[in-house]
């Protein structure tokens, strides 16, 4: 019997590897549709599987029924998708750039920043009788994300230890947070009422026309991210490694914070701050899937972000009904023991080391 080829070898990671790669895939896509129908019949009102599906096809008819579905659920559920997609994907490119594990948009205190910016302009816009639209709400959330981000990037040049960052970027957090809630209790303003629920994170009262607008935000962003995984991969390598392939270490690192700080402004002026996913599912989807590679860990963390999401979202209405949860409690209860988990997980490691 002859022994196996070196060819032999080098195949058998590889298809094993593939094999992983596609279960992990099919499961998280699995999960993301029967997540995403459970969120369509669960609620205050029930509706049955052949009522959605009537409803769906223009068929229904029960009017309350039909307005409940396409009104109100779907909307919110595909909004779900695309923010818990958007904010996954953030917390990796903060990650690849920090070369920090427990990197991520609320950590960094990047999603305080811009929680803080939308505050600001609605109360201000609403104080004097105007309406804020959509974008409005990004440009501001994304110039806190930016104001927020620039400071950690000061920060960084200064501390050589990423733990201290990582405590620098909470400290801002908790500072912006204090500053909205001053913001929020001296609003007088009736209609910022939802102002309140909107900075503890909710998914509530979406519209199709915010779906639009995050859409169009969200999916070029996330396209532009997938773009980038060849030289992301190269950048974990090291930016001298980086720099010897090709890579434009400045002009990448730019793209970096630019794309994480727009995705995670995007669903900050929609959703308000979320904690926990950012950090959590890529860490999560990097165990399912068996693999660092970007190429690999970006659309896992695009089926695993809107997938969590949207199991967070669904008991946050449902466990205690109508009362709804904010979807940052939530998540907290899911990703922070992830975050133990990694901070045990890697002193455990450099203490072996």
């Amino acid at each position: 019997m002859s022994a196996p080829t070196d060819s032999e070898h080098t195949r058998k990671p590889t298809m094993h590897t593939k094999k992983r790669l596609t279960i992990a895939y099919l499961a998280m896509a699995a999960a993301l549709g029967v997540l995403f129908a459970l969120n369509l019949f669960w609620g205050s009102v029930a509706l049955s599987p052949a009522a959605v599906v009537r409803a769906l096809l223009g068929r229904g008819q029960d009017v309350l029924a039909s307005n409940i579905l396409l009104q109100l659920r779907l909307p919110r559920a595909v909004m779900v998708v695309l923010l818990g997609a958007a904010l996954s994907a953030a917390g990796y490119l903060l990650q690849t750039f920090f070369a920090n594990p427990i990197a991520g948009p609320f950590v960094m205190g990047i999603s305080s920043g811009a929680k803080l910016a939308v505050a600001l302009t609605m109360v201000v816009f609403l104080n004097r009788g105007l309406l804020t639209n959509s974008f409005t709400l990004i440009l501001a959330a994304f110039a806190g994300a930016m104001a927020a981000m620039l400071f950690v990037l000061a920060v960084a040049r200064r501390v050589q230890r990423m733990s201290i960052l990582v405590i620098c970027g909470v400290m801002i957090g908790y500072i912006c947070s204090a500053v909205t809630d001053i913001v929020v209790a001296f609003a007088q303003d009736s209609n910022i009422v939802n102002l309140h629920n909107w900075s503890m994170g909710s998914f509530s009262g979406m519209t199709w026309g915010n779906v639009g607008t995050a859409a169009v935000i969200v999916l070029p962003c996330l396209t532009a991210a997938f773009l980038l995984s060849k030289p992301m991969a190269a950048y974990q390598m090291g930016e001298a490694y980086a720099q010897s392939v090709g890579v434009s270490v400045r002009s990448f690192s730019v793209l970096l914070v630019l794309l994480s700080s727009l995705l995670a402004a995007c669903v900050t002026a929609f959703a308000g701050p979320i904690s926990f996913v950012g950090i959590a599912v890529p860490h999560l989807v990097k165990q399912a899937l068996g693999s660092a590679k970007p190429l690999h860990v970006l659309p896992g963390c695009v089926l695993g972000g809107a997938a969590f999401c949207l199991l967070c979202d669904l008991i946050a209405r449902s466990l205690f009904a109508p009362t709804e949860l904010s979807i940052s409690s939530v998540t907290a209860v899911f990703g922070a023991p992830v975050v133990i988990w990694l901070l045990v997980h890697r002193h455990s490691g450099e203490g072996t080391a």
